[in-house]
Order: C-alpha cells, then structure tokens, then sequence
C-alpha cells in the first residue's frame, strides 16, 4: 500500500503546469475504438485510469505504441471481446463508454461492471435509455451490462434522462457510427464532451452545436482514418492547484488554465477575497481550448453568504470542482454552505477534514457547514475510495501545520499524474512511500 507522507503548513512557491485531461483522455480512448485506420492521440496523461482502459483494451486486441507522452493505437478488424480484462474494467467507471464504442460493430457483448469512485448510487439508467432509441438493449447482470444491438436506428430525437457527461460521450460514439441524423437535447456542454466532438469531427463525423446543450450528429457507418489529436489541458486540475494556492496562501504560476471552465469559479473565489491576476492568453495546442496563466496572491478569505453548489454543464460550477471550495472555506471567515446535490455519499467524506481540526458539520447526505477560519494540524488517516475528496483532504494536509500521513492513496493517482514530484517542485514538503 503507498502513502504519503507530508509535513505541512508551508507556503508554496514557483510554477504548476496543468496537465491534459483525464476525462477527455478516457473518453477519447473509448472513441478510438470506432475508428479502424490509425489513431495517434497526443498529450495523454500517465495516470491509473488510463493505465486500466489501455489494460482493457489490449485484452480485446487493441495494440498501443507509446510515444513519450502520445499514443498509437491501432484497432483490430474483429475485437475479442470474450477476452475482455474484468479486473481492470471493474476497477474504472469509463468502461461503461465501451458500450457504445462498441455498438457498431458487435452484436452481442458484456461489458464488466462499471467501477471508479465509491460515491452512493451512480444509475445507468440514462445510458439505457438514450441507448435504447439507438437500437441498443442493455441488460444489468452479475458482474456485467449485457448487450444487445439488432440494427443502429437513425432519425431519432433523444432526449437525455439526465444530463451527464459520460452518458452524452456514449451516445455520441454510438451515433457517431449511424450513417444519418441524431439529435441529443439536454446534452452536456462539459470539457470532456467537447473534446469527443473535435476528435469525432476529425474522423468525419459531422456535429453541429459543440459546446451547446443540443447536439446534432451525422455520422458515418464506416470509419478507417490516419487521425492525430491532442488532448486539453484539465480544469479540474488547474481548479486542485487553485484550491491548494488559496488555502495555504501562497504565491503560484498555474499555467496552462482551461479558462473557459473555470470562470464562475475563478467569480466565486474572488468574491471571497482570492487574489490572483492572468497574465497570458492563448489557445492550446488542438487550437479549440483557450488557456490562460495565472499568477495567485497571498490572500485574506471570507465566507460567501450564498451557498456554493454545481451545475452539470460548462454554465455553471463543474461537479468535480466542487470539493476543492471545502478547503478553501475552512480558511475563510464565516460559515459557508456547500451543497453537493449530485451524488448521496461525497458530502460524507468532507467531515473527515474534521481530524485536522476542521469544523465541517454535515447537514444531510448533500450538504455541509463549514465554519472558519481554522488552523489545521497534521494527523494519520486514510484516503477515501473517491479521488476528488482524496484530493481535498491532501490540499488541506499540505495547508496543516506539523506532519501528516495519508495511506491508500490509489483513488488520487487515479486522476493526478507525478503529483509527488509536481508538489515537491513546488516547495511543498511530501514524500511518496510505501509499505
């Protein structure tokens, strides 16, 4: 079991550089299973959830050839789906995005249970029911989603059960194979989502509406393209640099900002007196994303009147930058209300910051008080199974004074690439170990 090992309380100084997106990289790895000429995909990030995909997907015969940080992947002309690896399909929720990837070219397949983040009840209920409109039929098994597809239907009008990120990137690879018109209303508008767009868009596919909540999709029912893409930079990753600037008052160069879905965030942490400035603009390298470098201040925090709450879309607060405002307000003055809305379980592991000497007091399932400012100090524990409220607690630990001890840390080198070395560049004082 690795753990980290971090003495704390120090401000942290010099340049972060955010990474490419782990949601946009597994999204793009299930996508290029449709596309049976070649697929370089650039910039992937060397993290455990795509380590898992790429496992699954050599399993069924996909062939990689890793080019310091690119990938060359090469799609058999039959996958062999009844050698599908279960152990590392069940330890990632993106494999449920295979059943649609894979809708246009088998039959009948098992896709293994879905895993990721322990956080209450996750339903694949909208994926059956935008599938279904498809000509896609989805039985939940032991162990597995049983599939079945007669004929992809085109024409159709779906209109999305829920609006998610994953259940759109499904329906988008299916649809994507159907020589025809899908139209996906309520649709995500999220930087993952827009990224499977312009890979599509690169394959032929034709997508009107990108970064709306209704998409338009003409697809084709034959793919076999030389294509290279590069992924974007992360937000939510920018938004774990941003969260740890401001709870532990240091100055930081966080470049590389997805600005676009990090606006009413950037809004709300002003408002409650985090100073920075942006001091460069540009485009990144797929010449889609806008990025910004930042430049954040020493900064004197108050608690905003209002609650902080996510949106399911780029109009609002991302569902995954939402717990990085739980370290940020232990150290603002007030009390701050956040309600987490979406999932039954994440607002739980916010209390477990009050070991550090927190006071978070846990209202029901979705919602949390947090009182500040508090002066946290260091302490043994273990990571929660959930990456984003493993981050938060890492953020406060790194921000407590005295040394602190974080075993089980799996579910954040899920989603944080070299976090250790990135961290210690930084000043910070933490260790990587192992027992």
């Amino acid at each position: 079991m690795e753990y980290f090992e971090i003495q704390g309380g120090k401000k942290l100084k010099g340049e972060a550089v955010v990474n490419s997106s782990k949601n946009a990289a597994v999204a793009l790895l299930m996508a290029s299973l449709i596309n049976k000429g070649k697929t370089v995909l650039k910039n992937v990030p060397q993290i455990e959830e795509v380590n898992r995909l790429i496992e699954v997907m050599e399993s069924i015969g996909v062939k990689f050839e890793k080019n310091g940080r690119d990938l060359v992947i090469t799609v058999p002309k039959k996958i062999a789906i009844e050698k599908i690896n279960r152990v590392a399909g069940e330890r990632t929720r993106s494999i449920i995005m295979m059943i649609g990837a894979l809708a246009g070219q088998l039959k009948n397949y098992v896709i293994p249970q879905a895993g990721g983040c322990r956080l209450g009840s996750r339903t694949i209920k909208p994926h059956l029911f935008a599938l279904e409109n498809l000509g896609v039929k989805i039985k939940v098994q032991a162990g597995g989603f049983a599939v079945s597809v007669r004929k992809l239907l085109s024409g159709k009008k779906i209109v999305l059960y829920e609006t998610g990120d994953t259940v759109t990137e499904n329906l988008l690879l299916a649809a994507a194979q159907i020589k025809g018109k899908t139209e996906i209303h309520l649709a995500s508008s999220n930087y993952m989502v827009q990224d499977a767009c312009y890979f599509l868009e690169k394959l032929g596919v034709k997508i009107k509406g990108v970064g709306t909540s209704t998409l338009e999709i003409e697809g084709v029912d034959s793919i076999n393209k030389e294509v290279e893409y590069e992924i974007s930079e992360d937000p939510i990753e920018a938004m774990f640099f941003l969260s740890l600037a401001a709870s532990s008052c240091s100055e930081l160069l966080i470049k590389r900002c997805p600005i676009d879905f990090l606006q009413l965030e950037l809004l709300k942490l002003e408002k409650m007196g985090f100073k920075y400035e942006i001091t460069k603009k540009y485009l990144s390298r797929n010449g889609k994303t806008n990025l910004v470098d930042l430049k954040t201040f020493s900064s004197k925090l108050v608690a905003l009147e209002e609650k902080i709450h996510p949106l399911p879309s780029s109009a609002g607060i991302n569902i995954d930058n939402l717990p990085f405002f739980v370290p940020v307000a232990i150290m603002a003055k007030g009390e701050t209300l956040i309600h987490d809305w979406v999932y039954e379980n994440r607002a739980i592991y916010f209390v477990e910051l009050n070991k550090l000497g927190a006071k978070v007091k846990l209202m029901d399932p979705h919602r949390v008080l947090i009182e500040g400012p508090r002066k946290l100090t260091g302490v043994e524990m273990t990571s929660p199974p959930a990456l984003r409220p493993g981050a938060i607690i890492l953020v406060a630990m790194l921000a407590a004074k005295g040394k602190s001890v974080l075993k089980d840390v799996y579910h954040i080198e899920r989603g944080y690439e070299n976090l250790v070395e990135r961290l210690q560049k930084l000043g910070a004082g933490i260790k990587k170990k192992s027992k």
